[in-house]
């Protein structure tokens, strides 16, 4: 027997550092070469590490929500005698299962091919070799259900696991459950969960990606002086459109909804409202002034809210924004998004669905200076051309950075995208 010394490996995108989210394994347990041992957190995306070797854990070192640095000692390992240095360190391209935002994605970034190609391979072979590729999020679904991920059917690209075939394969669990022959009810006593005692409190440590959110919305609201500015539209014509264009829809065919017009409205406007599109360089102390609107849209995820981007929506139509708006949301939630799908927004638009509620103040996505949220619309008796009627009104919730952006600017330019969506034809009719 030997031991085996595994240190944090080098995870690219210039990490010098990872945060420790949960450890698969314990002291004592017995792992397989590729065994998921660890997932990390660093600045960039959560990654899985894998076991270098197989062999019985002797100790690990940190506890969730510690950092550990690359190239300190992570985990140590008795194995069976082998030739080789007892210490290894393992270079990006050896994280199979990492989510797309992580190393596969650091790997393509740039010019990175051969280092993507090198990944690509690494996790074929894991796959012949009984690896199920898949999201830490899944992966965690599953163990907490306790569900053996190698039983699960994956649609995603080379046989991945995606959210959708982890529903699939539960509910088709439930399907199989044998119904018991019903006979004369009878009372089954049933034990009642322990009653909290008053006044009892639960301690929830903040790490890994939620840790990342608040580190940076803290950040944002600290350093960045929002200027919020709340206007309401009638969007009745608006509405009339999108009803009139899902109605010619295929069934079953996803239906549009304002988030779209609202991206192509804010195309149009930002021609004459550049500074809103832009990003500030602190570091440089330079504002950056974009021409292409590449469109951040927050997104709820069940590991909490990430940014995912429609890159060049000024050269998209309106079902082509859709479509992408879909895809790259999707993507998010499922864990599939690229580094470059998560990165590089020049402003932001949000919504809280059916949540929208009146008003609220979003926080400005940073380094963008601007933000665009949609609030709930809903019908109600207005004052429309002289007389009571029933219109469609939705509030535009908005916060502009008021160190670059004016009052009057920003309001002017909500006022635009007002004008937009309120006579939805001239969205479609070049400037």
């Amino acid at each position: 027997m030997s031991r085996y010394v595994f240190k944090l490996p080098d995870l690219g995108e210039g990490t010098v550092e990872a945060e420790i989210v949960g450890w698969r394994v314990k002291p004592g347990d017995t792992v397989a070469e590729d065994d998921v041992i660890v997932e990390v957190m660093t600045e960039k995306a959560a990654v899985e590490v894998p076991a270098p070797v197989s062999g019985r854990v002797l100790s690990t070192t940190g506890e969730p929500g510690d950092k550990v640095a690359v190239g300190a000692e992570l985990i140590v390992l008795e194995t069976e005698a082998r030739a080789g240095t007892p210490a290894a360190t393992a270079p990006a391209v050896a994280l199979p299962g990492a989510p797309a935002a992580g190393a596969a994605a650091a790997a393509r970034s740039g010019n990175g091919h051969g280092a993507g190609a090198a990944l690509e391979a690494h996790v074929a072979a894991a796959a012949a070799r009984g690896r199920v590729a898949t999201s830490p999020a899944i992966r965690r679904r599953a163990h907490e259900a306790g569900i053996d991920l190698r039983q699960v059917a994956g649609s995603g690209p080379s046989g991945r696991i995606v959210s959708k075939d982890l529903d699939a394969f539960v509910a088709r669990s439930a399907e199989r459950q044998p119904v018991p022959l019903r006979s004369a009810p009878r009372a089954v006593p049933t034990a009642k969960p322990p009653a909290r005692a008053m006044g009892a409190t639960e301690e929830i440590k903040v790490i890994g990606l939620r840790r990342l959110i608040a580190q940076r919305l803290s950040e944002a609201k600290r350093n960045i002086p929002h200027f919020a500015y709340v206007e309401e539209l009638d969007v009745t014509e608006l509405e009339g459109l999108r009803r009139h264009l899902n109605g010619k829809l295929a069934s079953g065919a996803p239906g549009l909804t304002y988030l779209p017009f609202l991206a192509l409205a804010l195309v149009r406007v930002l021609k004459d409202y550049p500074q809103c599109n832009a990003h500030y360089d602190a570091e440089r102390g330079v504002i950056v002034r974009h021409s292409a609107v590449h469109l951040g849209v927050a997104t709820q995820t069940p590991d909490g809210l990430k940014v995912p981007v429609v890159h060049d929506a000024q050269q998209r139509s309106l079902w082509e924004l859709a479509a992408e708006m879909r895809r790259v949301s999707e993507a998010a939630r499922t864990n599939k998004a690229t580094r470059e799908e998560l990165t590089g927004s020049t402003i932001t638009i949000t919504s809280l669905g059916k949540l929208g509620g009146i008003a609220s103040t979003p926080i400005i996505n940073a380094p963008e200076v601007a933000i665009v949220g949609v609030n709930r619309a809903v019908e109600r008796p207005v004052v429309f051309e002289g007389a009571i009627a029933i219109r469609r009104t939705m509030n535009l919730s908005s916060s502009f950075d008021h160190r670059f952006v004016d009052g009057y600017d920003a309001a002017a330019m909500i006022q635009a995208l007002k004008e937009c969506l309120e006579h939805p034809a001239t969205i479609f009719i070049g400037s």
